[in-house]
This record gives structure tokens, C-alpha cells and sequence, in this order.
């Protein structure tokens, strides 16, 4: 079992070890003590205006920039997803990223008391111990997003922030612009459960059980309405 987020304490992510996992350290920030801005910028370019409940995955990518001589190790991007209607569920967003070896990985949400969706670039079987990105250079992570045919018709506006996990905790070193994106209902169809969807679109097994290990809490959505101090 890897690691899981436990919660958010004055900003800072903690992470935990799970069933006989072994706590990752050793790892340096990339953040200077003397540092008032975020060391990471980050940007999510690309993506459709629209999705069809229902409908096929459209690909963006988010754009991680180093902007200090340091390199940035154990980078975990956190996708928040915030819909005009809050209606949208944890099972409609598919969400998934590509790692450096261009393995994709799935992207469980969760919902917060804010009405926000919260999801973690990360997974439970150690396969991904997080981005690296060198110092003064940008990474570019291809994702891929579609909506279940449950979804009602909405806008939404996805943002990112960026966590750098060290030792047992981690510290917030980036957030993104927004993108902001339509929902389009399907007439005419019933709701599909999420198993349904996954099952027709061939990616149920992996996914189903990827999604049964815990990820993340709501007490990370705290992450994003802090403001990092100066």
C-alpha cells in the first residue's frame, strides 16, 4: 500500500504511510528559505471548451515551470474542480494523467464541505512517487478528462495547485491558472452508473480498484483557501 493523504494542518499536506509502506525521506524542498513566491509556476493549456456527458475523453496538459536553480522532487499536482450548479459528483470526473513513462494513471475525487472537488496526482501502489523537475526547466504532464453520462448539464472551473511532498509532509509550491469548461447533458439517454460507464468504455477493473484505496480527505481542500504567506 503507498501513501494517502491524511490531511491539511496550516497549509501544509500531511501524508501518511499506508499498510506496509515505509515513509519516503530525504527528499529537498525546492523552496529557499529566504523565498516569497511559489518556486513552481504552473499553467493548464490545451482542453476542450466542452464535454458530452457520456461522451469521449478530451486532453489538456498542465505546464509545471521551475523557476529557481533548485531541482523540485516528489511533485504532486491536486486538481480542483469547482461547478456552477454544485452538482457535479466525485464518480462523474475521469481524470486521468500521464506519468515521464507515459503510463496513465487515475484520479480519484473527492468532495469537500466547500462544494469543491478535490483530486491528487498520486496512486496507492507506490508506481508513482511523484514529478521532478529540474532546476530553470518545465515539465509537461498530458491529462485526460471526461464527464459520466449522469452529469446534468453545467460550467465548471478546474484549477491546480501544486504540492511537493517531503518526509511526512508536504509543502504548497505552485498553483495554476483556471480553466474554465462547459457540460453538455445527453438527451435522450439514461444515467449510467459509474461502473456502467466504466465497463463500457473498457477501463472499469483497473480503475474500480485503484479507486477502492483512499487517496486524499476533504480536509485538503483547506490547501485552497489558504494563501501562501509571504
Amino acid at each position: 500500500m503507498g501513501y494517502v493523504v491524511l490531511g491539511v494542518v496550516a497549509g501544509v499536506v500531511v501524508w501518511g504511510a499506508g499498510a506496509g509502506g515505509v515513509e519516503q525521506v530525504g527528499l529537498p524542498s525546492c523552496a529557499g528559505a529566504g523565498d516569497r513566491g511559489f518556486p513552481l509556476t504552473a499553467h493548464i493549456r490545451g482542453g476542450p471548451e466542452a464535454y458530452d456527458a457520456g461522451g469521449g475523453f478530451g486532453g489538456w496538459e498542465l505546464e509545471l515551470s521551475n523557476t529557481t536553480g533548485r531541482t523540485c522532487t516528489g511533485v504532486h499536482p491536486v486538481v480542483v474542480l469547482v461547478d456552477e450548479e454544485r452538482k457535479l459528483k466525485p464518480s462523474q470526473p475521469r481524470l486521468e494523467f500521464y506519468d515521464p513513462a507515459g503510463r496513465p494513471h487515475p484520479v480519484r475525487f473527492e468532495a469537500t464541505d466547500a462544494d469543491e472537488l478535490v483530486g491528487a496526482f498520486a496512486d496507492d501502489g507506490e508506481r508513482f512517487p511523484g514529478f521532478t523537475v529540474g532546476p530553470r526547466a518545465t515539465l509537461t504532464v498530458k491529462v485526460r478528462l471526461a464527464v459520466t453520462s449522469d452529469a446534468v448539464p453545467n460550467h465548471v472551473t478546474a484549477t491546480a495547485a501544486v504540492v511537493q511532498r517531503r518526509d511526512g509532509d508536504g509543502d504548497w509550491v505552485g498553483q495554476s491558472d483556471g480553466y474554465r469548461f462547459r457540460v453538455d447533458g445527453a438527451p435522450g439517454r439514461d444515467g449510467f452508473s459509474l461502473a456502467e460507464e466504466l465497463a463500457r468504455t473498457g477501463t472499469g477493473p483497473q480503475v474500480l480498484v485503484l479507486a477502492a484505496g483512499a487517496v486524499l480527505t476533504g480536509a485538503l481542500a483547506v490547501l485552497f483557501a489558504r494563501r501562501r504567506r509571504g
